[in-house]
């Protein structure tokens, strides 16, 4: 199977062939997949080097400028380094923009710390009117890039992951889907997680939820979920434990609930490893994941 990165190039190709207003905005990362259009579209493909911020704020130009940009790195590089960029040329100038990030959390360990971003999300929410895909598919990951390329003016963020599912879901860009049903608790796993939360919950009486678009929280989607009466909630998501906590508990402000974060962790760890080693690491394997619902649901 491709990855998701592997789709991104083939996509943007065709958009940009497809929409005079598509632009693509690059810091060296992935430039190879995108020679033959920046053959075709020179004055809309974009190479601007190993400068984040200049990444950012072109991106940001361009937009003022009445283009959509798609503007790429590595998460690391594209939501930390250049935060203020991201804060001051999208968000105060008001204008639209999709930031498609890749290495997620800890796709490279070889990398060290520096390439590995798992406060992207959370970073990101401290900013108005983000819309945040979180795909776990490759399809998926086509599916929503598209829809966010499409989204009018809107400041969308799709992060990419080598970590995957092995089957894609139909997504739509807004609501969380329900792949299990049960009366224990809800579950609701984030992307990549779906598949190692299906193997953790096996024989769990709990409703599955799966999420690929988090902001905005799917409120509605989690409410009906959990019914009327008392709740338990567990988030997995792969980036920062707790991300989703607090819209999760607004969703169900009226309603008698706990809800668990589960999610990479705060302490860094020296060692590079490999990346289903920083997965155990973080307890987000199935096994460590089962132990961690079953003794949160009792």
């Amino acid at each position: 199977m491709d990855t998701m990165r592997d789709r991104f190039a083939p996509v943007m190709t065709r958009l940009l062939d497809e929409d005079p207003r598509v632009a693509v905005v690059l810091a060296e990362i992935g430039k190879d997949g995108f020679k033959e259009a920046m053959r075709a579209h020179p004055d809309r493909v974009i190479n601007v080097g190993i400068r984040e911020q200049l990444l950012v704020g072109a991106g940001a130009g361009l937009a003022l400028a009445g283009l959509r940009p798609v503007v790429h790195t590595f998460a690391s590089f594209l939501v930390e380094r250049p935060f203020e960029q991201i804060k001051l040329d999208f968000g105060h100038q008001d204008v639209g923009g999709v930031l498609v990030s890749a290495a997620a959390s800890f796709d490279w360990p070889e990398g060290g710390f520096t390439h590995m971003s798992p406060g992207d999300v959370a970073l990101l929410d401290t900013l108005d009117d983000w819309t945040v895909h979180v795909p776990g598919h490759p399809d998926e990951a086509e599916a929503l890039l598209r829809h966010g390329v499409g989204a009018g003016d809107d400041k969308v963020y799709v992060r990419l992951s080598v970590q995957a599912n092995a089957s894609p879901m139909p997504v739509d860009g807004a609501r969380f889907l329900t792949v299990r049903e049960g009366r224990r608790g809800v579950v609701v796993a984030v992307g990549p997680m779906l598949e190692q939360v299906l193997a953790a919950t096996e024989g769990l009486d709990v409703t599955v939820l799966y999420a690929t678009t988090v902001r905005p929280f799917d409120a509605v989607g989690l409410r009906r979920a959990v019914g009327g009466g008392a709740a338990d909630v567990v988030l997995v998501e792969p980036y920062l434990a707790g991300t989703s906590t607090a819209a999760a508990n607004d969703a169900l402000v009226e309603v008698p609930h706990r809800v668990l974060g589960l999610g990479v962790g705060r302490r860094e760890l020296r060692r590079y490893g490999r990346l289903d080693e920083h997965v155990r690491a973080h307890g987000l394997d199935a096994g460590s994941l089962r132990g961690r619902i079953e003794g949160f649901l009792g």
